[in-house]
């Protein structure tokens, strides 16, 4: 594999991994939230996708963010009759959101985040060892 192949198929590891981290970044920010109607339903999570798909121009294997899917899980509920979005019995519906599990996932998509950044380092370090070379 040449060098410019393995800094492409790096950095689009990257962008996905960003867009990933985007994607968990707005679970946690609505972790918390409650629906803006009474009786409706609060904020669902989405998790993050990725797809593979071959560049022809390149040959090689590119990843990129796909488009999130909502989770179908049930929403978590919590006793507060005295919140206005309560329903008859005083329960409140929250968002299906764990934040822990959110943390680990953006611990996740750091660490490929990372692990791409060395490729790049390393395809860096070898063009300029090899331009070294030519002197």
């Amino acid at each position: 594999m040449d060098l410019s192949k393995s800094m492409a198929v790096a950095a689009s590891g990257m962008r996905a991994q960003t867009d990933r981290m985007k994607t968990i970044s707005e679970n946690i920010a609505n972790a918390s939230s409650t629906s803006p109607i009474k009786g409706g339903d609060p904020y669902r999570r989405k998790i993050a996708t990725i797809k593979s798909n071959f560049d022809h121009e390149l040959e090689a294997n590119l990843v990129a963010a796909g488009k999130p899917i909502p989770d179908k899980s049930d929403f978590r509920s919590q006793y507060d009759p005295g919140n206005p979005n309560a329903d008859a019995q005083g329960y409140v519906k929250l968002p299906n959101v764990d934040s822990l599990v959110e943390i680990m996932d953006m611990r996740e998509a750091q660490r490929g985040y990372e692990a791409d950044l060395s490729v790049m380092e390393s395809t860096k370090q070898m063009l300029v060892k090899t331009i070294d070379l030519l002197k």
